[in-house]
């Protein structure tokens, strides 16, 4: 093997790797058993999936903002309770049914990663469900209740746009941080 090829596997070795580990903490939690015995058949299953069923390498920007990160998760929660209240009393109230909508959010900075982040938190939040993707355009479609307006709409797609701003400072790469600060910036210099 050359060096080249030996330098290659330690790379995609290295890339793997936050997956692999990961994968195994998953099982393991899925089992709910933190033993040696769950971490060996969790790093056997985490290598059978990553070899059978073979993605594109996704990596990851190398870059975690602490301040940020910390500060996406105390919103998050906040997010999830609110949604959970707000969902309850949409549903209690018999005079007025919540009204619905798909609607689509065309996202700004976000590659194949941060699309996956957007989507997930906007999934786990009460009251919105992603139901459909566009890789190409980076769309996501959400269905969501409490939807009476237009007005209605673009607080909703809004809500989105923050949480893609949000996981952009907290986790996206150099170049999309860059890139929401100069929007940040030009936005500003327009007010």
């Amino acid at each position: 093997m050359s060096t080249e090829a030996k330098r290659g596997l330690w790379r995609e070795i290295r890339v793997q790797l936050p997956f692999l580990l990961w994968l195994v903490v998953l099982w393991m939690l899925l089992w709910g058993q933190f033993t040696v015995l769950s971490a060996v058949t969790g790093i056997a299953v985490a290598l059978f999936v990553t070899r059978v069923f073979r993605l594109p390498t996704i990596e990851l920007s190398g870059r975690i903002n602490l301040w940020w990160a910390a500060l996406l998760v105390v919103q998050f929660l906040a997010a999830v309770v609110h949604g959970s209240l707000s969902v309850a009393v949409q549903v209690l109230n018999p005079r007025r049914p919540p009204g619905a909508a798909i609607i689509a959010v065309p996202l700004r900075y976000a590659d194949d990663l941060v699309m996956t982040h957007v989507a997930v938190t906007s999934s786990l939040i009460p009251g919105s469900l992603v139901v459909d993707t566009d890789r190409d355009t980076r769309t996501l479609y959400l269905h969501v209740i409490g939807v009476r307006s237009l007005a209605d709409v673009e607080h909703q797609r809004a809500g989105v746009l923050r949480w893609e701003r949000r996981i952009v400072r907290a986790l996206g790469s150099p170049a999309q941080a860059a890139a929401l600060r100069a929007d940040e910036r030009a936005e500003e210099g327009r007010r």
